[in-house]
């Protein structure tokens, strides 16, 4: 009956994905109640603290959008991709890599991507292999960012271990900000060889038989330097990044965040650090700014941000009551072979991750999972970056967009489905990354 009950778990989340977005959470939402009232499973409890991070963060962060720093970020990344246009296949992940790092979101990427492609194919460069790379590496950034919700609730959770209560925000990025650079580089440099050129590309060469195509890939040019930004655009930028800096250097100094008196003095959790740092910078920025307030909800960050909050509420909720539930039999089966073998834990967030498409939702619904299971944090932090594996279903919305992007037909969705432009680029730098997390990690965590 159990292992029914996990097939209907993966039957939800599969009918979710087929939805994507907001239908992730909902149908997760039908899946709870026939948890809850037919199978008779006790409720579990809702990731209110990871919803609430992702919260304030695309706050903030869509008040940068309003500003406009979003496109003043934009206008440099783009002035140091076409000074270097031949290195556009190492820069374009590295650009997208930072940009999710310091917004805790990959979406950005929607709007750097035509730019990498003309960039691309104006040195006569196969775009196919900077777009794709910059693609998976602005995913695999963001269990690199302080800001990520994936990051804080492993933190939350961490510190919670016996032995564990001393970690802290930046020993966590301390693994992972090398950990997931390596699998970027390491990607970057795999793409750089990869397909055929264009000159001897087939479907580029029968596009430029089509007229239509021809106007388009001759034509049209992207690029946001002739852009006129409002004056604050600049300010909001350094306001966001000093933001990031208060938070960094919070999270180093403990006493800085120790409230109370006499008995009740205690540290405040980082979590609620992070969401009071970025609801009061956003409110900076907004008056700093004089950012029109109507304006902030209508930024693709805020749209996106708002509907990964509903996925993960579904998708959390669910998952965290079956396995609450399935925990006492589903400990004995797997813990000789974890136990053996921990490393193997990777597969199993790699698993979760593809199905779900959310690294935050991954971390809420597995690492429990792996405390209850005994394993050890150095290997919980080191494996983080296994929970980035939904570029192995093509379905993920930047993907989709990347591919829509170029104009050339280079970067592409296979004729066998998995045959797609980011498969091996994902494997690489998840693989890379978690090993060399690994490493990092039994030297950090301690």
């Amino acid at each position: 009956m159990l292992y029914l009950e996990f097939l209907f778990l993966l039957l939800m989340l599969y009918i979710g994905s087929r939805y994507g977005g907001i239908g992730l959470g909902v149908v997760s939402g039908i899946g709870l109640a026939i948890e809850v009232f037919v199978l008779r499973m006790p409720l579990g409890k809702a990731p209110i603290d990871v919803m609430l991070i992702i919260l304030a963060v695309v706050t903030c962060a869509s008040v940068l959008e309003a500003a406009g720093g979003l496109k003043f970020m934009l206008q440099v990344a783009e002035k140091i991709l076409r000074n270097n246009p031949k290195r556009v296949t190492l820069l374009g992940p590295l650009v997208t890599y930072l940009m999710t790092f310091m917004l805790g979101t990959g979406h950005s990427v929607y709007s750097i991507m035509p730019i990498i492609g003309d960039v691309a194919l104006k040195n006569k460069i196969r775009p196919e292999r900077p777009m794709a790379a910059a693609s998976v590496a602005s995913q695999l950034a963001i269990t690199s960012s302080p800001l990520s919700a994936a990051v804080v609730f492993y933190l939350g959770r961490i510190t919670e271990l016996p032995g564990f209560d001393h970690i802290s925000l930046l020993d966590i990025i301390c693994v992972t900000v090398p950990a997931t650079l390596a699998g970027t580089i390491a990607l970057s440099l795999y793409s750089m060889r990869r397909g055929k050129e264009l000159e001897q590309d087939p479907e580029y060469q029968r596009r430029l038989q089509d007229p239509i195509w021809r106007e388009r890939i001759l034509n049209t040019t992207s690029t946001t330097l002739n852009e006129t930004l409002p004056p604050a655009a600049k300010q909001s930028v350094y306001l966001f990044l000093l933001a990031l800096v208060v938070i960094v250097f919070i999270a180093m100094f403990p006493e800085i965040r120790t409230v109370g008196v006499g008995e009740k003095i205690k540290p405040i959790s980082m979590s609620y650090i992070i969401q009071m740092m970025m609801l009061c910078f956003g409110g900076i920025i907004l008056l700093v700014t004089k950012t029109n307030p109507q304006i902030v909800p209508n930024g693709v960050v805020f749209k996106s941000g708002m509907v990964a909050a509903i996925a993960i509420f579904g998708i959390a909720w669910m998952s965290d009551t079956y396995f609450k539930f399935a925990m006492p039999q589903f400990k004995a089966g797997i813990t000789e072979m974890v136990s053996t073998y921990p490393w193997t834990f990777a597969f199993a967030l790699f698993a979760v991750s593809v199905v779900i498409n959310s690294q935050a939702a991954t971390a809420v619904m597995m690492l429990p999972v792996g405390i209850g299971l005994g394993l050890p944090a150095p290997l919980l932090v080191g494996l983080m970056p296994a929970t980035y594996g939904y570029f192995f279903i093509p379905n993920y919305p930047s993907d989709i967009a990347t591919v829509n992007f170029d104009v050339t037909g280079t970067t592409k969705i296979g004729k066998y489905y998995f045959n797609h432009s980011f498969m091996v680029p994902g494997l690489i730098g998840v693989v890379v990354a978690c090993m060399v997390g690994y490493t990092i990690a039994q030297i950090v965590i301690r």
